[in-house]
């Protein structure tokens, strides 16, 4: 953005770019960590009940764990 959109930004909006965006990454950072968790709880109770083998419980877990990576360094 140009000096005057930013100015204009701010002006209008009393935000800073740099903190919307943050804002925008901090929901979306927690959106995904709850989805992890959530994975993780899902596959345990199947785990529990005997749905699922402690290998389907690791390994849904270490790809929930790579995709939150992978979605953390995007966007950072």
């Amino acid at each position: 953005m140009t000096a005057a959109q930013t100015s204009a930004f701010n002006a209008s909006t009393g935000v800073t770019i740099a903190d919307l965006t943050l804002t925008i990454a901090s929901i979306v950072a927690l959106i995904f960590l709850i989805w992890g968790a959530w994975i993780g709880l899902s596959q345990l109770k199947l785990w529990r009940a005997g749905q699922a083998t402690m290998y389907d419980l690791a390994w849904s877990i270490i790809r929930a764990a790579i995709i939150m990576l992978l979605l953390g360094y995007l966007i950072r």
